[in-house]
């Protein structure tokens, strides 16, 4: 890779690119793999294929990357990562695009390197902001774009949640180019949207993720909006930059998806100022309720300024006056993309709890942890219902904080029976991304389990696949990787069968 000309955070150390793909097989495993674990461990994110400006490089534009170690029989069969064929990487790249490649399909500017996940037979590759998902081979090679069979257009989201009754994925995906409104979709088991719900909103919020509950939608509509002078070229001339912005914020929402307003910002180049969002203070910040089925009616509940990126989970109660209460455990920053327009690093993301009374519509909140975390995950067999455990990665120093300091990991355990949180007793030199719960088969608790991820051990510089028992949060296994899998976003466990 070219020289970084200058800092740039998430472009440095355990958040920076990897030059190569590669396959290696026949990994070496320190521990014991759990037998039941048969399939393979995906991770997603970015990692730029050519040389990019790290005065304007965003985080979430980068070209996307996915890593994958397949398992079974107790052994590592094999290492892969590979870049998805955008058109943007195949242009750098210099490969022809993949002939399932639908350019009408969402924007292309931004490849789809947010989250990666198994459904109806498929291997996902998602993003949000109304972005194509490209669907990959079991070995990870793109095979195109994904509309699930022609039943849902205008892009999707990055992230999805499964029903853990029904097996389907429900999404709230939003874009710029649909105005004041996000959608709310439901594809089932055989990879076809079967509801799709329009929601109106106060403008064109980003929108990364939202809460299902056994009853409700839960969508946050929050003060970060598209800003359109992020996609004005960077050679346009001062004086024009003025009435261009005028003109494509009036558009917003007001043209058809695909159109001629998208074709603009959807080039098969990066957009030239980085994330098309930002902070917008003068936009309310609220919480959308609606039911999961029948008439789309939602009730709007009124927060204090801030940003949610990834809840944890949500549910339903009754208080002792027989209330119906909403339970909402989330990672919550006070502001993001203000001063900070690279990533997320205005402000540290603490865990938060709100509970709203949907008789009062009173909205209570509590600080559950206020230790910079993220990535927040439970055993999604409690999905949308009470759950009692919760794990967290809790980060110090690259983009959190001072951007000076080296970035470290901790593993959280958060006890919400107890009001305690624990922490991993991990090896100090080890950097740990997501970790996703595996459950394990026949188990009689909800930690009864593995947590599985990806990290980067800065002793021996290598990386590494983290197997940790979910009750204890001690080690079980670590299979030993060729090479570094740089601090990115999502992952999971997609079985075989």
């Amino acid at each position: 890779m070219p020289a970084v000309r200058e800092a740039n955070p998430y472009l440095e150390g355990v958040m920076g690119p990897v030059p190569a793909e590669l396959t290696a097989t026949e990994l070496k495993v320190t521990g014991r793999i759990p037998d039941y674990l048969d399939g393979r461990y995906l991770r997603n994110g970015p990692n730029p294929v050519a040389e990019v400006d790290p005065a304007t490089y965003h985080w979430f534009t980068g070209d996307p990357m996915v890593h994958g170690v397949a398992l079974g029989d107790g052994q590592a069969h094999w290492y892969r990562n590979r870049w998805i064929r955008t058109p943007a990487v195949c242009a750098a790249l210099g490969e022809p695009r993949p002939a399932r490649i639908d350019v009408r399909a969402g924007m292309q500017s931004v490849g789809p390197n947010t989250n990666v996940l198994g459904h109806a037979g498929k291997t996902l590759a998602l993003v949000e902001g109304g972005v194509a998902n490209y669907e990959l081979t079991e070995e990870l090679d793109t095979v195109g774009t994904c509309d699930f069979d022609g039943t849902l257009s205008g892009g999707y989201t990055a992230h999805p949640h499964r029903d853990r009754i029904t097996g389907e994925l429900h999404a709230v995906s939003y874009s710029f180019a649909r105005g004041n409104t996000v959608q709310y979709s439901v594809i089932d088991t055989a990879g076809r949207a079967r509801r799709t719900v329009d929601i109106k909103v106060t403008g064109s919020p980003m929108m990364h993720d939202f809460s299902l509950t056994d009853k409700y939608v839960v969508v946050y509509d929050l003060p970060v909006t598209f800003d359109s002078a992020q996609v004005l070229p960077v050679s346009m001339p001062r004086w024009l930059k003025a009435p261009a912005r005028m003109v494509l914020s009036s558009l917003v929402g007001r043209v058809r998806m695909p159109s001629p307003v998208t074709a603009m910002v959807n080039r098969d180049t990066r957009p030239p100022g980085g994330l098309p969002y930002s902070w917008n203070p003068g936009y309310p910040a609220r919480i959308g309720v609606m039911p999961r089925e029948g008439e789309a009616q939602v009730r709007w509940y009124d927060v204090e300024p801030c940003y949610v990126f990834h809840p944890l989970n949500a549910y339903s109660e009754v208080s002792p006056a027989g209330q119906e209460l909403l339970v909402l455990d989330v990672v919550r920053y006070a502001k993001v993309f203000d001063v900070d327009r690279r990533g997320p690093g205005d402000a540290p993301p603490t865990l938060d709890r709100w509970t709203i009374n949907l008789d009062t519509g009173a909205v209570g909140t509590e600080a559950r942890d206020d230790r910079p975390q993220e990535f927040p995950r439970i055993n999604e067999e409690l999905l949308g219902a009470e759950h009692r455990y919760a794990y967290t990665v809790g980060i110090t120093g690259g983009f959190i904080g001072d951007t000076q300091d080296e970035m470290s990991t901790v593993l959280y355990k958060h006890d919400y029976a107890t009001g305690s949180a624990t922490t991993a007793g991990l090896d100090p030199q080890l950097v740990l991304g997501e970790m996703s719960f595996v459950p394990r088969p026949g188990g009689v608790g909800e930690d009864d389990g593995i947590l599985i991820g990806t990290g980067h051990h800065r002793g021996d510089d290598e990386g590494q696949l983290i197997i940790l028992d979910a009750a204890t949060c001690e080690s079980v296994a670590t299979v030993h990787l060729p090479q570094r899998v740089p601090m990115g976003f999502h992952g999971n466990w997609t079985p075989a069968h």
